[in-house]
């Protein structure tokens, strides 16, 4: 298949002024699927990439459901295969562009702009996460459709347009189609790589939990003049109860938080300090200088192998202009957690929920809301799907791939090993300078294109495995 993928990467090289069209042509669409307002333009995309796909000869359809429209694509070759069959997942949804005013070009007008240390990058929202990221993948197959009139594996692409609003349609969907949905593994392209000469496999996400504690004091607010003093203030009762949450050395002192975690291996210990991250340059990145957190871990080590507590949000009483001299009769705190493998999100809930009851004061009342979670997710690194993925990578970029934690969750994945049996491969291009989710989002032209090529390495890769 050498020849075959070297005609594959010329006609990529050749095809980079329109599939950058292309992605443009997506980028344009504000698919925002968190506002209502702009519902239609989520079926635009959905519809978009239904006909990018029937273009380059899957058999696509959209499928609508009780939010935001799925897409679906199976391409079946006409002849004999041995590789795997693929599912490939991407979103073509986009977080809101607020604020507006930070953006120095129109969000949803896409730029080729002029970047001091990566050269051309395009500007847009989504350009990141994760239309040009999808992107990759599929001007990765049209290329070999291009070439070879025919794709060389059985391919199936799922794209969904809640993703970024939480997937409340995608449990159901896959449920309902779990049996045209089934692969052999799951390809997922919402990640990124070391850096702009490194590529990466993820091959750890952390698990997540989280839940809302009110805390009820008085039944109603009550003038601070009148009551202050003999009532119990349950703003100040909150926060000296969440105060208790962590210890001076960033220690989580729920009892039993830390029962399931296993230390980090001396091997994996070894391969994270030698690339040489610096902590200092991470914390300035975003205005800080001194190191928080669980005392004696290494930064790397807190995002990729150590549980966390965040306190997100807190709110009670009068927030508005001016004063308000209340007593306010309930407080209320967002918490969420990041897990790593072997902790069970609803265990940690349960402790956590102990933990609030066994120091609420009395005259007060607890209740919690919204709680859920998902476990981590970790990878065999030795499969047969990762060694292929990886010397493919290394061939396109000339240095061996890093095997990389994530500090973040992909719920998908997750639901890919439960309701479809099937473990997935994490493949991104972005950079952790993308400005995701934040005004004057970008995608470097070179990830966009090293990105096309990998794709096309890793399906020439899966053909030879049996």
């Amino acid at each position: 298949m050498k020849n075959q993928l070297n005609t594959v990467l010329e006609t990529l090289e050749a095809q980079t002024e329109q599939s950058l069209e292309r992605l443009f042509e997506i980028l344009r669409i504000p698919s925002i699927s968190t506002d209502p307002a702009f519902h239609q333009d989520c079926e635009n995309a959905a519809q978009w990439c239904a006909n990018m796909l029937n273009d380059i000869g899957f058999e696509a359809k959209v499928f609508p459901t009780q939010g935001k429209p799925m897409v679906v694509g199976h391409y079946s070759p006409d002849f004999e295969v041995s590789g795997p069959r693929i599912l490939f997942y991407g979103h073509y949804d986009v977080q809101p562009a607020d604020p507006l005013e930070l953006w120095d070009t129109p969000p949803f007008d896409p730029h080729l702009l002029d970047h001091p240390e990566h050269g051309k990058i395009i500007v847009a929202r989504g350009a990141s996460d994760d239309k040009a990221q999808f992107l990759t993948f599929l001007e990765a197959c049209r290329a070999w459709h291009y070439v070879h009139k025919s794709l060389p594996l059985h391919i199936t692409v799922l794209l969904e347009g809640e993703e970024e609003s939480g997937s409340p349609s995608l449990p159901e969907f896959l449920d309902t189609q779990k049996e045209s949905l089934k692969a052999d593994i799951a390809l997922v392209c919402d990640t990124g790589q070391w850096d702009n000469k490194t590529p990466a496999i993820t091959t750890m996400l952390r698990g997540m939990a989280f839940t809302e504690v009110t805390l009820t004091g008085p039944n109603r607010d009550l003038h601070s003049g009148i009551y202050g003093g003999p009532v119990m203030n349950p703003i100040r009762a909150l926060t000296k109860i969440l105060g208790n949450l962590c210890d001076d050395q960033g220690r989580i002192q729920i009892p039993h938080f830390y029962d399931d975690v296993a230390p980090l291996s001396d091997n994996q210990k070894t391969q994270w300090e030698a690339l040489n991250f610096q902590d200092i340059a991470y914390l300035e990145s975003v205005g800080l200088s001194v190191p928080a957190g669980e005392t004696g871990y290494s930064a790397l080590e807190q995002l990729w192998s150590r549980p966390t507590l965040e306190i997100n949000g807190i709110y009670g009483g009068y927030t508005g202009p001016g004063n308000k001299t209340i007593i306010p009769s309930t407080a209320s705190a967002k918490i969420s957690f990041r897990l790593v493998a072997d902790q069970d999100p609803h265990k940690i809930l349960q402790n956590f929920q102990d933990f609030i009851r066994s120091q609420i004061p009395d005259d007060c009342s607890v209740s919690f809301q919204n709680s859920d979670g998902s476990p981590a997710v970790c990878f065999d690194q030795s499969s047969i799907y990762v060694k292929s993925a990886a010397k493919a990578l290394e061939d396109e970029f000339g240095t061996p791939a890093l095997m990389m934690g994530c500090g973040a969750s992909i719920p998908i994945v997750e639901s890919f090993q439960n309701v479809l049996s099937m473990d997935a491969l994490l493949v991104g291009f972005a950079l952790e300078d993308d400005c995701i989710h934040s005004p004057n989002e970008k995608y470097n032209l070179s990830s966009f294109i090293s990105g096309q090529r990998s794709w096309a390495r890793i399906i020439d890769a899966f053909t030879r495995i049996n």
